[in-house]
């Protein structure tokens, strides 16, 4: 099996305040893929707003972050593992940021042995 990124984006700051309902339901979309022991890394939420991130730059520059001139916002990511590309996207396919209209971006991860 190989292993893969499941890396999530909102297009709003604002949309970035889920419900206790929608906790919820993203706890039990892990749970289910837990169960298959599919799940390597349950990630993290990555706080979107500019007090919560800095961008370093070459020459020691560094600015407020996420960019404003991104149209969308990363917010957090999971590891699973899956039999190839296509099984990690039936697993993000289930996740319930969709319900927000927010997406994800599914990544293999290059394992160096």
């Amino acid at each position: 099996m190989k292993e893969y990124a499941l890396i999530f984006r909102i297009n709003d700051i604002e949309d970035f305040k889920p419900s206790p309902e929608q906790i919820q339901e993203r706890m039990n979309w892990l749970a289910g893929i837990a169960a298959q022991n599919k799940l390597l890394d349950k990630g993290n939420t990555l706080l979107p707003g500019p007090a919560s991130a800095k961008t370093v730059k070459p020459n020691n520059i560094i600015t407020d972050g996420p960019y404003t001139e991104i149209k969308e916002f990363i917010v957090g990511y999971v590891i699973v593992k899956a039999e190839d590309i296509d099984d990690a996207i039936e697993m993000a396919k289930a996740n319930p940021i969709f319900k927000i209209g927010g997406n994800i971006e599914v990544r293999e991860v290059l394992k160096r042995d």
